[in-house]
């Protein structure tokens, strides 16, 4: 098992702002076109939620969580490539844990693992997915067996473990 140092240290006050809007004449499909070009343009999250809006029409609420400096370009593309007409924006104060990546070699190759740590204590960890399908459709192994894999060998490690 390797470890990737270069980690961000834990945020406590994070502030961004979360920005949405309520969407019921786009077709759904270009939701994750939408998100796609989103995170291309510096946003931290992008989320749908379904919702019911007036005369009991089915919608999309958008959701983005991004920095404020990112504001112009996070707008533009929300107005060029949706149909919404106007914006919500409210303050946020985000609490992220301090990250690590590290690497758990398996019979197939090694997988990076996100690890999430609070107050310098591990807490939070998964197997990155990417990583765990690539393996999966290279060697004819279910993904199933490969994440598993992966959260058992790091269970047994002395990272998994502290």
């Amino acid at each position: 098992m390797t470890m990737d140092f270069g980690h961000r240290e834990e945020h406590l006050d994070d502030e961004m702002l979360l920005i949405q809007a309520n969407i019921d004449d786009m077709n759904p499909e270009f939701a994750s076109h939408v998100t796609d070009r989103l995170f291309e343009q510096g946003a931290n999250d992008v989320y749908w939620i379904p919702i019911v809006m007036k005369k009991g029409r089915p919608g999309l609420m958008l959701n983005v969580l991004a920095h404020k400096e990112r504001l112009d370009r996070i707008e533009q593309v929300i107005f060029s490539e949706t149909t919404t007409l106007g914006l919500r924006y409210m303050h946020a104060v985000c609490h992220r844990l301090g990250r690590r990546f590290v690497t758990v070699d398996t019979p197939w190759g090694g997988v990076r693992v996100k690890t999430g740590y609070h107050q310098g204590r591990l807490v939070q960890y998964a197997p990155e997915f990417r990583d765990c399908e690539a393996i999966a459709l290279k060697h004819g192994v279910p993904l199933k067996q490969v994440y598993d894999e992966v959260k058992k060998r790091f269970g047994h490690s002395p990272e998994g473990s502290a």
